[in-house]
């Protein structure tokens, strides 16, 4: 399965920690930092996965740290005018493989969420929300039945927060680097790549799905709080 991470942002919110070093270098322990571990988690439960980090900010020292870890790198040199609708289309390549699974670089997950979920092959599209959160301003997930309404930060209503990864068989990954490619030559990329999938929905009668991970540990590092709880997520896959 191809494996497309997103890595290329500043990590402004959690400046001045990252002036000197991309957030997804953050060390979660004295050897192991978030974007190992993440690539690492999932190679142990995949030895065949194919790996691509999209790179931009401070790039060079991704690269350093994964040089050992058999992954493909991708460069975004317009890191800093796009989001990750423009990191994703300089991917598009890899959204032409049979199984695709777009993850953010600064997610920590438990070792059981990327066991049974994140490594596993999918026959249809869904992305992972949690309900058990259910902060505003968040990307969160309004759903109807078994499938995705709307994704936005701008909601009142949801069911949850999304866990920032996005599962897709070959037809859905085609379907979105169309949608991509769209949005891209309208000028759309500093859109989250989530807006595309939106779109599909709301003008292509696109079905996405969803799947709760309320069981599972995990955190997206956006804050302070949110490094300490990966750090303890950490603490606790290597007991």
């Amino acid at each position: 399965m191809t494996y497309i991470v997103l890595s290329a942002g500043k990590g402004t919110k959690l400046q001045p920690l990252t002036l000197n070093h991309p957030k997804s270098l953050y060390k979660l322990d004295e050897k192991t930092t978030i974007l190992q571990r993440l690539v690492r988690k999932i190679r142990k439960y995949d030895s065949e996965a194919e790996i691509v980090v999209v790179i931009g900010y401070m790039y060079k020292q991704i690269q350093k740290e994964l040089e050992d870890d058999n992954v493909k790198f991708v460069h975004n040199p317009f890191y800093s005018v796009t989001s990750s609708m423009g990191s994703l289309w300089f991917a598009k390549d890899f959204l032409q493989r049979e199984n695709v699974t777009i993850i953010n670089g600064d997610i920590v997950a438990s070792e059981k969420l990327i066991k049974d979920v994140v490594s596993r092959h999918t026959d249809y599209p869904y992305v992972l929300l949690d309900s058990t959160r259910r902060e505003d301003n968040k990307y969160n997930v309004q759903i109807q039945g078994d499938l995705v309404c709307v994704m936005s930060k701008n909601l009142t209503e949801f069911e949850g927060n999304y866990a920032s990864i996005t599962k897709l068989d070959a037809v859905s990954s085609r379907f979105l680097l169309e949608q991509l490619n769209q949005m891209v030559n309208e000028e759309m990329y500093n859109l989250f790549f989530e807006d595309a999938l939106v779109q599909m929905v709301f003008q292509k009668n696109f079905e996405l799905y969803y799947k709760d991970i309320k069981d599972y540990e995990w955190t997206e590092v956006d804050g302070v709080d949110d490094l300490l709880k990966a750090r303890q997520i950490q603490a606790e896959s290597e007991k």
